[in-house]
């Protein structure tokens, strides 16, 4: 039986799967069963920040491994607890950290966060969660209601969770707040949405009337967190003091973690939230020496010089296909072009792992590039190139 024999007869197939079957991968280069070699722009849709096999991590994960994995959350947990020390200090604001597993538990964790927020501060209850048309959130029964895209609120799934309403675009916010509204929910960089980042100065606006009103803003940035966009949150390079703060993705650099960082410290009380797995050892472990790691790449100046040359080489293929690409957009190493159609867009994505390339897509037709923040300016230079390889025949 076949590796896709083998997944078709065994797996629930949820996702249209590419059956490449990579064996191996070395900083942001992968190899599959054949030893070819792909340049990898997709970082396991931003997961692998410090890239494949990075030593440090490897080390760190097999060091914890050797003493505890795992315990439950009703003792302290040393490494959790220096995670969330650590995860604080370089965001610069005051707050208290809860540790999930994925981005979509530690948006639940914001929203239930908001809920109780809005029962026990208020005489009226507020529970209304607004959120923005293109967004994407989680794919739980709750997250996928704050999605602000249709084609995810299917019929398959209802009844949803009440409370939930998408606006078009940030001015549409300030209508939309009435007296039951407890929190804004926004991505600054819209991921999924089609790697959309809005104006400073709009968010920056926006965050000042939410305080004024006392409605909450919480940032996902599950994706835009870690230093993808350049600061460690989107939310520092904005110049804005969320609320609340969701991560997951790049914190554990491949383990499964996830966080809600809330300045609401009191909030939530024994019992009104947890999880099994949360901020284990191992997960915890992995994201101290992610964290590491990558303050140091942004400390040394390495973080920047990286993505100015990312960005400088995906503007000259943009300029030079125009004919394919309406325009380059995204912040940091979270990149895109925005391609004439859909048609375009797909013939793209493979034609580059035909030439040895891992790319994404998003919505709005655009295609996406998440490398690692590790990235080496020889694998960005061969990356391109295969991209020019790939797009040369359309």
């Amino acid at each position: 039986m076949t590796l896709e024999e083998l997944d078709k007869q065994y797996v629930l197939q949820t996702y249209a799967r590419d059956y490449t079957n990579f064996v191996k991968g070395v900083g942001s280069t992968l190899y599959d069963e054949n030893g070819r070699d792909y340049i990898d722009f997709a970082s396991g849709i931003a997961v692998n920040s410090v890239g494949h096999g990075n030593e440090r991590l490897t080390n760190a994960i097999c060091e914890q491994a050797k003493k505890i994995i795992h315990i439950s959350n009703l003792q302290v947990i040393e490494p959790q607890a220096k995670l969330a020390q650590r995860m604080v200090e370089l965001s610069g604001y005051d707050m208290g950290v809860f540790f999930a597993n994925s981005g979509a538990e530690a948006n639940e964790g914001a929203i239930k966060i908001a809920r109780k927020y809005g029962e026990t501060k208020f005489e009226n209850k507020r529970y209304k969660v607004i959120t923005l048309e293109h967004s994407f959130h989680g794919r739980t029964i709750t997250t996928v209601k704050a999605t602000g895209q249709k084609s995810f609120h299917t019929p398959n799934f209802s009844p949803y969770p009440a409370g939930f309403s998408y606006e078009k675009s940030i001015e549409d916010v300030y209508k939309a707040i009435d007296d039951e509204t407890v929190a804004v929910l926004i991505e600054l960089v819209q991921g999924e949405g089609g790697v959309q980042p809005f104006e400073k100065e709009e968010i920056q606006k926006l965050a000042a009337h939410l305080k004024e009103k006392n409605v909450l803003l919480i940032v996902d940035e599950v994706q835009t967190g870690v230093y993808r966009t350049g600061e460690f949150l989107a939310s520092n390079l904005y110049e804005i003091e969320p609320d609340i703060v969701t991560l997951a993705k790049g914190l554990g650099g491949g383990v499964p973690i996830g966080a809600v960082m809330t300045k609401h410290k009191d909030v939530l009380s024994a019992g009104d939230h947890g999880s099994t797995f949360g901020g284990n050892y191992l997960s915890t472990a992995a994201g101290l020496a992610v964290l590491d790691i990558l303050s140091e790449l942004y400390d040394s100046g390495r973080l920047d010089e990286t993505l100015i040359y990312f960005e400088q080489k995906l503007r000259e293929t943009a300029a030079k296909h125009d004919n394919l690409f309406e325009k380059e957009v995204g912040l940091g190493l979270m990149r895109g072009l925005r391609a004439k159609s859909a048609e375009i867009q797909g013939s793209v994505i493979t034609n580059s792992l035909k030439a040895g390339l891992v790319i994404l897509k998003a919505g709005r037709n655009t295609v996406r590039f998440l490398p690692s923040l590790t990235i080496s300016k020889n694998e960005i230079d061969e990356g391109f190139k295969r991209f020019e390889t790939a797009i040369s025949s359309l």
